[in-house]
């Protein structure tokens, strides 16, 4: 939003300020000074400062609302100029026909005004220039007049063709009222556009005619244009949500419906519509002015605040005073003038040292509680002249159980070859399981996931899309439910992964093939091992894993307890067809909150030291019929290892010349290692010379020297 400071002298004296000094104070104060430049408007230099507020400051939108703020940042009072006082006799008559309406829908204020007489639509040049200054280019209309009472109140007001509105209802007399569709209805809007109007679009009608969209925009057949006469003007407050939703819907979105999302209150209301009026009357000094229908809605009250001086010292802690690097707390008249500064009505108990602070009505969206007050405090004080003081850590806190558990988890799935992936909560699917959210803000984040798998599975298309190789991660979340029964909701933590679709040798002797079924499946047992658990297996896949996993390679986790902890299977051949991805990835998701609480309550492994003594390996060479398998022969040589005997691995299997038709030879590693002494190389040749005769006599081997 761009500002003229010539503009804002009008309502706060900033003539003897600093450019610069009041651009920190904004800053600190919570407005994000985008840019500073000079305009030149005629023979005058304007000075225009662009700046952002945070979404929850509707009320500071507007030049009004800024001139506001700067009062209380730069501690200056805040005065109505001369040209605006004089418009407050039309509010008057307004206020003697306000009646409470609790039929109005989506909205809090509801105001209509017939003008007529209306003959010149040029604006002032002083109302050109100052349009100018915010960035926006006279049209020398109505359009004109929108604009500015936009930007100086913040109040968006829509204007319609009276004669029209008449020529088309055969009663004369106006009865306008808020509504929605009976049936989906077809609506020619003013930018040339068609929409489709279902039952959830509020419109504004006179009779039947269907006048606009409310909030959005106007209807083309009742839009003004340079030949109108007579004018009719509606001001209303709608509820942000609902704007919102309209504007989704519609796929549409207007100055007018901008402001409206952003909230409004009924605070200074009344005075921007006579504002308009009177505007209106600058270059038509004969127009007629006639209410035509008025009502509003109880907007919210908020409570009145206790504020409490320790609290404040507590969470804001001293403030800086000399450059000795001693401080003080702020004291309670400090803290009066500031809620002065900011129009905040309270009464004092200097007993307990306690502030009943009355909120002003602009200030009811963003001031809540305590801790809001003490926000402001903060603002206007400025945070930079609070002492830093880093706390004193005399204790590190503990992991937790779910910590611990899921540090151990982490560390098991990283060392299996896994990544560990981040998706967001919300998603959009096509599963009528997942729960909708009332008010998203994206079509693409509307509901809550009701599985992690479906965006891992998205995530590895869209990185074999970019040329990257296939991903083996997991991911931590939580997954949202819905009790049909109760239709009550539940959210548990969950974890998900997916492995396999890469060649790799699983032996030395055999080529790089794919991950089957089985040794999936025992990859996940091994996992399962690691952390002493051992559970127990069922063939079948629950519902919402329909379009998820294989219809025959799904199974179930069942530990101790019969306590089902996660599904385990191959994908379903139809999605890994629809992402174009490999039909060989084998995805698992568990209950990570059970799976803590089993964790917790499991005992510890049990670990054997290291021994101190060093290995004595030994290669064993023998030629055996190839009908005889390596765990007979397994069998006999740990058998007669002795105890000493630690590992016995294969390092070559040859077929071929020279070993004889039917054979094979066989290369044998044995390791020896003792927890108690160093072994001897006599002893160990004793054992070696024990197990080659036993593998003679049982299975008529050939010794290889």
């Amino acid at each position: 939003m761009r500002i003229s400071l010539n503009w804002i002298n009008e309502l706060v004296e900033v003539k003897n300020i600093n450019v610069d000094d009041l651009i920190t104070k904004m800053t600190l104060g919570g407005f994000e000074v985008e840019e500073v430049f000079e305009l030149k408007l005629e023979d005058n230099l304007e000075t225009i400062i662009d700046i952002s507020t945070t979404a929850n400051r509707s009320d500071s939108l507007s030049i009004k609302g800024i001139a506001k703020e700067i009062a209380a940042l730069t501690n200056q009072s805040y005065n109505f100029s001369n040209s605006l006082r004089n418009f407050f006799k039309f509010e008057t008559i307004i206020k003697t026909s306000l009646l409470r309406n609790s039929k109005l829908k989506d909205c809090s204020m509801f105001m209509a005004v017939s003008i007529e007489n209306l003959v010149n639509f040029s604006s002032p040049k002083w109302l050109k220039n100052k349009l100018l200054t915010n960035g926006l280019v006279p049209v020398d209309n109505l359009l004109d007049f929108q604009n500015y009472i936009l930007i100086e109140t913040g109040y968006p007001f829509e204007f319609y063709d009276l004669d029209q509105i008449r020529a088309k209802n055969l009663n004369s007399e106006l009865n306008l009222y808020f509504s929605f569709p009976v049936d989906n209805t077809s609506f020619k809007a003013n930018n040339d556009s068609e929409y489709n109007l279902n039952k959830n679009i509020l419109i504004l009608k006179n009779n039947q005619q269907i006048l606009s969209i409310g909030g959005i925009i106007v209807n083309q057949q009742y839009a003004y244009t340079k030949f109108t006469k007579n004018l009719l003007i509606e001001g209303s407050i709608f509820r942000s949500q609902r704007i919102r939703q309209m504007s989704r819907s519609l796929g549409l979105r207007t100055d007018r419906s901008a402001r409206y999302e952003k909230g409004l209150n009924t605070s200074n209301y009344l005075q921007s519509f006579s504002r308009l009026i009177s505007l209106l009357k600058i270059s038509n000094p004969n127009l007629d002015c006639k209410l035509e229908v008025i009502g509003y809605k109880k907007e919210k009250v908020i409570s009145e605040i206790n504020l409490n001086y320790k609290n404040i010292l507590e969470i804001l802690g001293p403030t800086e005073i000399n450059f000795n690097n001693s401080s003080q707390d702020l004291l309670p008249n400090q803290i009066s003038e500031y809620l002065s500064r900011l129009d905040f009505k309270f009464s004092f108990n200097q007993h307990d040292c306690t502030w009943n602070v009355k909120i002003p009505s602009s200030r009811l969206d963003d001031i809540e509680r305590e801790i809001d007050l003490i926000e402001e405090i903060g603002r206007l004080h400025g945070f930079n002249n609070f002492v830093t003081r880093l706390p004193k850590i005399t204790k590190i806190g503990d992991e937790d159980m779910s910590y611990q558990t899921r540090k151990k988890v982490t560390a098991c799935l990283l060392n299996e070859g896994l990544n560990e992936l981040i998706h967001y909560t919300l998603v959009n699917t096509q599963d009528v399981s997942d729960i909708k959210i009332i008010n998203p803000l994206l079509l693409d984040y509307s509901k809550l996931r009701s599985t992690l798998l479906l965006n891992i599975l998205i995530t590895i298309s869209e990185n074999i899309k970019q040329g990257n190789r296939n991903i083996e991660g997991f991911e931590f979340g939580h997954v949202f439910s819905l009790n049909s029964r109760d239709m009550s909701y539940s959210e548990l933590e969950s974890l998900a992964g997916v492995f396999g679709g890469i060649k790799t040798k699983t032996t030395w002797s055999t080529n790089s093939t794919l991950l089957s079924w089985f040794e999936a499946k025992g990859k996940m047992e091994s996992i399962f091992k690691k952390f002493n658990l051992f559970p127990s297996w069922k063939n079948s896949r629950p519902q919402k894993y329909k379009n998820i996993l294989h219809p025959y390679r799904t199974g179930k986790f069942f530990l101790n307890n019969n306590k089902m902890v996660g599904v385990f299977g191959q994908i379903n051949p139809m999605l890994a067809k629809n992402l174009n991805i490999s039909s060989n990835l084998y995805l698992f998701e568990f209950n990570f909150s059970l799976l803590k609480t089993v964790l917790k309550n499991n005992k510890l492994p049990l670990y054997n030291y290291y021994s101190l003594y060093p290995r004595i390996i030994k290669d064993l060479s023998i030629i055996v019929d190839q009908k005889i398998s390596f765990n007979k022969i397994l069998t006999v040589v740990k058998a007669n290892g002795s105890k000493y005997l630690v590992d016995v691995q294969v390092l070559d299997e040859y077929i071929g010349n020279p070993i004889p038709q039917n054979f094979r030879s066989l290369c044998i590693q044995l390791t020896f290692q003792s927890n108690n002494k160093t072994l001897l190389n006599s002893e160990i040749e004793t054992i070696i010379k024990t197990i080659q005769s036993m593998l003679v006599k049982k299975f008529k081997i050939i010794l290889r020297l």
